[in-house]
């Protein structure tokens, strides 16, 4: 291991670091549950293409594991080493961009935390989409490694949208470019959409070209307060089958707004059973007009609506809804953050079934989410120091899967497999699905050497 090691020192000299500091620090996400993981031998931290092509050589060549990761903000373990003798190819020092104003395109490295892009082509008038509640500090590699989504994706769809084209690294360090700056391109088979949420099991992605759009020029936000689960289901139904499209259509259940409260108090009544986030952009007099509507069908259904009063008032129910997460550790100790879908159809039976899940297995469970697009995160808490209670939670957990495909749902729908979804993967896909994706694996990685024991 000394070997293999000083060969990637003498060509990469201090960018490779291997003290147990780094080591130890690099061999984490932000998965919340107890997940096994190795120290790596090493982390690496290229800053160019040709340093990311110099350790795909060097590890093709002496078979070392190789564990992309962006900046480990990810829920699934897709980010940490699994397999002895791996080393951890860290891109955050690969943060550079250029926005092609005229071509409304962004030559993206993949170190780029999302935010800086966005707020950046936004200073142009433009507008890159997709916001997972970590684009303060995720990565666009790492965006681009889970097929990351967020509130917008309702309306906008999720990082494959604004993906036009790739370099990556595959097997033995042979660069890859697929697409181009362009919206029409059907040569071949689609490989760029292919990459864009495979989870750093194919290759190294050194540069993306992603898309941008016109930036709205107004949003309002409108938050609607229930008392009954069902008819939370009823106006997500309504309101998308009117001919409005929010840009964003978020839920937090009685549990969540509760914990958030205590954490973020942002004036959300706690003994609500559930409410409804609704952010409409668009032209001023378009977004007033459906926003009325939108208020309409609320009231209809029994909500009392509370327009956002001001940019300041919008942001505090936003952040509310996005301190969610860090408000339930004062709950519990433990948490099982999964992010099921479901056919929008099935959404208020579902969270009847979830709830029921909670009681069978006297347990908190706390819902919230992307329910525009039937996206839930389902977070099932218990306390890290009762290994009973841990069990229980388990088992409701496979329950939450099953229900989720039972409905013809999925076990994901922006958090990715990484290493603590791989059995349920297998649920979803079955034999036939989960051979094409080994042989998909073995075009790009015949040594299996780009983030082992990952996904399948």
């Amino acid at each position: 291991m000394e070997k293999k090691l000083k060969k990637l020192k003498n060509a990469l000299g201090d960018k490779i670091k291997d003290s147990i500091v780094e080591r130890k620090l690099y061999s984490y996400d932000a998965t919340a549950i107890p997940i096994e993981h190795i120290t790596p031998i090493a982390v690496a931290f290229p800053t160019s293409s040709e340093d990311i092509e110099t350790i795909v050589k060097i590890c093709y060549e002496e078979d070392i594991p190789i564990v992309p990761r962006g900046a480990g903000s990810g829920l699934t373990g897709g980010a940490t080493p699994v397999v002895e003798g791996s080393i951890v190819i860290s891109l955050e020092k690969m943060n550079k961009f250029y926005v092609d104003v005229d071509n409304t395109t962004a030559y993206v490295e993949p170190g780029v935390v999302t935010s800086e892009l966005q707020d950046y082509v936004e200073s142009l008038g433009l507008f890159y989409p997709p916001d997972p509640s970590s684009f303060k500090y995720s990565t666009i590699g790492g965006n681009i490694a889970e097929n990351a989504g967020g509130p917008r994706c309702l309306k906008y769809g999720v990082t494959r949208e604004y993906v036009l084209g790739l370099e990556m690294y595959i097997k033995e360090g042979k660069l890859l470019k697929t697409g181009n700056p362009i919206i029409k391109d059907v040569a071949g088979y689609d490989l760029t959409r292919l990459v864009v949420g495979s989870e750093g099991t194919l290759g190294i992605v050194s540069k993306a070209i992603l898309k941008l759009i016109p930036k709205p020029p107004y949003k309002s936000t409108i938050m609607g307060i229930f008392n009954n689960i069902e008819n939370i289901g009823k106006s997500v139904t309504k309101i998308l089958t009117s001919g409005i499209l929010p840009c964003a259509l978020e839920f937090m259940d009685k549990n969540s707004i509760q914990a958030v409260q205590k954490f973020y108090p942002a004036g959300i009544p706690e003994d609500a059973e559930g409410v409804l986030l609704i952010e409409l952009d668009g032209q001023k007099e378009s977004v007033e007009k459906e926003k009325m509507e939108v208020s309409s069908i609320l009231k209809s259904l029994g909500a009392d609506v509370i327009p956002a009063q001001n940019p300041q008032h919008e942001q505090k129910l936003w952040s509310a809804r996005k301190n969610i997460g860090p408000a339930l550790a004062n709950i519990k100790s433990g948490k099982i953050n999964e992010d099921i879908v479901f056919p929008r159809i099935y959404l208020s039976e579902a969270l009847q079934k979830i709830n029921e899940i909670a009681k069978k297995y006297n347990l908190t469970i706390v819902n919230f989410g992307h329910i525009g697009d039937g996206n839930l995160h389902v977070n099932i808490l218990y306390d890290k120091l009762n290994k009973e209670e841990l069990e229980r939670a388990e088992k409701a957990v496979d329950e939450v899967f099953e229900l989720a495909l039972h409905y013809q749902g999925s076990i994901t729908g922006e958090h990715g497999v990484g290493l603590t979804k791989k059995k349920f993967l297998e649920w979803q896909l079955k034999d036939v699905g989960i051979e094409l994706l080994k042989a998909i694996k073995q075009s790009f990685d015949p040594k299996n050497l780009f983030n082992p024991g990952k996904v399948i």
